[in-house]
């Protein structure tokens, strides 16, 4: 027996839960800066896992920091329906990027006892660890672990631009846990998030149905140059890695400008040199960039462009270039019956909904590889996102939330 079909999410409870988020970690008026594994990432860790208790919830942390917050089922060896997303934000980040998803979690289990209902299959709500990747690049690395994407010792190692390493900081904030982190068998995964775009919005409608992910390409790379005074130096003898940098920068936003009638973006994000100071050239140069398109083929155009232009960069000013890390997400991913779950589910609700892709990177993409994965969008003013100005509603939450709980009720009762 599931629940009744009329449970609706208390959005006041939600909301109040954002709030609380909202005063941990602030960056720019209305806005957060809670980079992942600082002592205000520890902070709304201790904040969620301490909400997770108090709904009656068994918390454990993973080797990678990752949080789950486990409802057991009437039948709890049975694979578990986890719900998910991420607390960490960028340096100008909003107060609803990732938070809203793993705070939604929090809110249908709290419906759920509420209810009174035990469902068929256990419910885990999980927290991931830097799934911005704007302290530890590449980003969405806790899931990209636990879905076998990256190596833990790999992911331990990587640095910040201070040279902490990601698996000293979460020992320092005391959240790097014994749990394994890898992914057991998993019956479903569902992830509700704002759009990151206008298009909800602008629509006027309630939530959107994610039925995949623009195809995307990143790179992060290295120029090596040769530091030199920027007076006497000839140019033929300059080897200028911020140069280099910059050129390739260039050409990336070019790229994005030439395949723009389809829709097609790429962004230059990262420029950082050394020792990026006036009278001397640069000698290192790291710069990151990622092309992104709706059609699958056309993206892996656009990333050996990318590539293309980076070798080309290097070259014009007498730099050499060292490809650190690639990554690719994106495309048809998600599972059909449980986003047909979703939709159906909006249907039978009454919500103004539409289908959508989805064009940014989310911890989702990582677990469609594992299990079945279906993700809800929601909408928010104007498609202002990674600012201080993202806002949304209580309201804006209504449909997405009230979806996310039967969607996962009715899941976890098969």
């Amino acid at each position: 027996m599931s629940i009744s079909s009329d449970t609706r999410a208390d959005i006041s409870r939600f909301w109040s839960t954002i709030a609380r988020s909202a005063e941990i970690g602030p960056g720019r008026p209305g806005g957060l800066s809670r980079l992942t594994l600082t002592d205000a990432d520890r902070e709304m860790r201790d904040q969620f896992t301490e909400w997770c208790r108090e709904a009656g919830l068994k918390v454990s942390v993973d080797e990678m920091g990752n949080i789950f917050g486990r409802r057991a089922g009437r039948e709890d060896n049975l694979p578990p329906v986890m719900i998910g997303s991420h607390l960490d934000t960028q340096v100008n980040g909003g107060r609803f990027d990732g938070i809203a998803g793993v705070l939604a979690g929090l809110e249908v289990v709290r419906c759920l006892n509420d209810a009174g209902h035990v469902t068929r299959r256990p419910v885990v709500v999980v927290n991931w660890t830097n799934e911005e990747g704007a302290r530890f690049s590449p980003p969405m690395i806790g899931s990209g672990v636990f879905a076998g994407r990256y190596a833990l010792d790999w992911a331990h190692g990587l640095q910040d631009d201070d040279g902490a390493r990601l698996g000293d900081e979460l020992a320092r904030i005391g959240y790097k846990g014994s749990l394994p982190c890898r992914a057991g068998e998993i019956d479903a995964y569902l992830e509700l998030h704002i759009e990151q775009g206008p298009i909800l919005d602008a629509e006027r409608r309630e939530m959107g149905v994610v039925t995949g992910g623009y195809p995307s390409h990143g790179m992060r790379v290295t120029f090596g140059g040769q530091t030199a005074h920027t007076g006497p130096t000839p140019m033929d003898l300059r080897r200028n890695a911020l140069v280099a940098g910059a050129r390739w920068l260039t050409a990336v936003d070019d790229l994005g400008w030439a395949f723009s009638a389809q829709d097609g973006k790429a962004s230059g994000s990262r420029l950082a040199v050394w020792p990026n100071k006036a009278g001397i050239l640069s000698d290192t140069a790291e710069a990151v960039a990622d092309v992104r398109h709706p059609d699958p083929m056309t993206v892996r155009v656009m990333a050996e462009r990318m590539r293309r232009d980076a070798q080309a960069a290097a070259a014009i000013a007498g730099c050499t270039l060292r490809i650190e890390d690639e990554w690719s997400w994106g495309g048809d991913i998600f599972d059909a019956e449980l986003t047909e779950t979703v939709r159906a589910e909006a249907l039978r609700q009454g919500w103004n909904w539409r289908d959508i892709k989805s064009q940014a990177g989310h911890d989702a993409y990582h677990l469609a590889t594992i299990c079945p994965t279906a993700m809800i969008f929601t909408p928010c003013k104007g498609g202002i996102t990674h600012n201080n100005a993202e806002d949304c509603a209580p309201e804006d939450f209504s449909a997405g939330l009230n979806v996310l709980l039967h969607a996962v009720a009715s899941r976890a009762d098969r």
